[in-house]
């Protein structure tokens, strides 16, 4: 007898259990459940909806259930409640009925009668009563907190560095979906041809305002693409992008890549070449060397050298004085990404933050002695922490006196404008891309 197909709900309950308490990645589970349950697209976005969505805000969901919850509940129940409350609060197509009723059934499948009638008397509840408001929280960091689901520590911490309407804005901008985006390779194509040709598949897309190369997706997903197979374009965000602008390349040099995976930045860079000169692509594991060798191969960039190194290492590989440019894309908290990967700012304390500055601090010391005199060394991190950023830099600079700032130049018009000479913070809410770092140092001739 064939096994009964699981519903929607019923599988976005399994993944936000497995997130919850494996610590699994959401972004990772999502792909693999979409692939195994063979679902549609409505229902693939319906369960990306569901997931994330519940996911972002379980804090907030966790606030609003408190009141209708008297006892202690299984876990399981717990996360069916905020995946049902979720619908019912945030999206507006799914009758609370239906909502209510599939709650039902699901406890009763995986429960027994009693966590059924708990589960339909705490949503009949809320929708006779109402929900607790937010605004009667005195406190302005616990009330964003709550607000955005970020935990109090973030925002505390946030409120200190960028002020406490930055912070909100910030957290509320980390709610939302991130937009795709596409990066045109200008070695096969221009913006344009790529445009018309995407909108030719049936595509609806338009050209970013931020980066001259780069295209917004507006309906359907670029990676099932001929554009992307046939490697006109690759997907990569905006914030992303502004690094081989930094890096202010010339053709025919040799740049190095110290810490490449996935290999969005080391395919940009070796595009900036022009089919003149080099980039050398370091990553630890080999799978994810892999990776970068078959982006650089469906891109036919053939100036990209992958291999699989630790760069804390990278003087066993490299000579001094190698490189014109190199690269630290350093491992970080990944702040700057919550919106694609929502767990994240559940699994984080500050302690993690101060552990990775040693290892940042590691990378760009081993890498340092293998840029030429007059060299352009770029650090960057996909994070909005002055600990990892602004304290990291300071910290070299003071460590390697051979090295001083370089001012930011030649970065798109919108992005100049947010550069601070050689530091760039970029936040989500600029223009919609990711939290992104960038500083620019020089190595001394003399």
């Amino acid at each position: 007898m064939p096994r009964k197909k699981k519903r929607v709900r019923e599988i976005a309950l399994d993944l936000i259990e497995a997130v919850e308490k494996n610590q699994s990645y959401s972004n990772l589970l999502l792909h693999s459940a979409i692939e195994k349950h063979e679902l549609s697209g409505r229902d693939a976005a319906l369960l990306t909806e569901l997931t994330y969505g519940t996911i972002q805000r379980k804090m907030t969901l966790d606030y609003f259930l408190a009141p209708f919850i008297k006892k202690k509940i299984e876990p399981w129940v717990r996360q069916l409640l905020r995946l049902s409350l979720y619908q019912i609060v945030y999206l507006d197509k799914i009758p609370e009925r239906a909502v209510i009723h599939e709650a039902v059934e699901i406890a009763k499948s995986k429960g027994h009668k009693g966590i059924s009638s708990l589960v339909n008397g705490v949503l009949r509840s809320i929708q006779r009563n109402g929900l607790p408001d937010i605004q009667d929280i005195k406190d302005e960091a616990e009330r964003i907190s709550i607000e955005t689901s970020h935990p109090l520590w973030l925002v505390k911490r946030w409120i200190a560095q960028f002020g406490a309407e930055k912070t909100r804005e910030m957290c509320l901008v980390n709610l939302t979906a991130p937009i795709q985006t596409l990066r045109v390779n200008e070695t096969k194509a221009t913006r344009e041809e790529v445009l018309a040709l995407l909108q030719q598949e049936g595509f609806e897309a338009e050209p970013s305002e931020v980066i001259p190369e780069a295209i917004r997706m507006l309906k359907g997903n670029a990676a099932r693409s001929h554009v992307f197979e046939s490697g006109l374009a690759t997907i990569q965000d905006e914030s992303s992008m502004i690094v081989a602008y930094a890096l202010d390349i010339e053709p025919g040099e040799r740049i190095l890549d110290a810490c490449a995976a996935p290999g969005g930045k080391t395919t940009h860079i070796a595009e900036k070449l022009r089919g003149e000169g080099s980039v050398s692509a370091l990553d630890l594991h080999e799978h994810k060397i892999k990776l970068i060798k078959q982006t650089a191969d469906r891109l036919g960039l053939t100036n990209v050298e992958a291999k699989a190194w630790d760069s804390r290492k990278a003087a066993e590989v490299f000579g001094e004085e190698t490189f014109d440019r190199i690269l630290v894309d350093a491992p970080c908290s990944g702040l700057g990404v919550l919106r694609r990967k929502p767990d994240i700012k559940y699994v984080k304390d500050e302690r993690d933050l101060y552990a990775l500055q040693e290892v940042q601090l590691d990378i760009l010391s081993a890498v340092a002695p293998l840029l030429k005199k007059g060299g352009v060394l770029v650090y960057s991190t996909c994070t909005a922490d002055r600990e990892e950023n602004d304290e990291t830099v300071a910290k070299f600079l003071e460590a390697y006196t051979d090295f001083e700032p370089d001012s930011l130049k030649g970065l798109p018009p919108q992005v100049q404008a947010l550069a601070d000479g050689y530091k760039l913070q970029v936040l989500p809410q600029d223009f919609g891309g990711d939290g992104f770092f960038i500083s620019k140092l020089r190595k001394k001739v003399q």
